[in-house]
């Protein structure tokens, strides 16, 4: 379960940012999560809520963006959304690094990442 590396992660970079605002109290986080992480927003948020118990970050919450993934062919030229994997015994479609035009292997061009956008603080 890479969630709960994730959302470890997360917590420490949130709780190192809270400690240079002193009486702060963080509010929201902002994530923007690509699709390549096969990441489950559910799970995330779980195990961040577990994780941020007991700590000056504990009434936060995560605000998650979802980023397409987006390959690059430099067989056929293709640019845009990649080829899905339908048989897969996952909640969705899996993206693969098939060519959705010439089904020669792709490279991945966006929605790999997983950053904070911005942290809010309560007033």
């Amino acid at each position: 379960m890479h969630e709960l590396s994730l959302a470890s992660a997360i917590a420490e970079k949130v709780l190192a940012h809270a400690q240079s605002r002193p009486g702060a109290r963080v509010r929201e986080v902002r994530l923007a999560v690509g699709e390549w992480m096969c990441v489950q927003v559910e799970q995330l948020t779980f195990c961040y809520r577990a994780i941020i118990q007991e700590t000056p970050i504990e009434e936060s919450t995560l605000a998650i963006e979802r980023v397409e993934g987006s390959v690059h062919c430099p067989h056929c030229g293709y640019d845009g959304r990649p080829a899905y994997w339908d048989d897969a015994q996952w909640l969705a479609p899996v993206a693969t690094l098939q060519c959705p035009r010439c089904q020669q292997t792709a490279q991945i061009v966006a929605g790999q990442d997983c950053a904070i956008r911005s942290i809010q603080y309560a007033r």
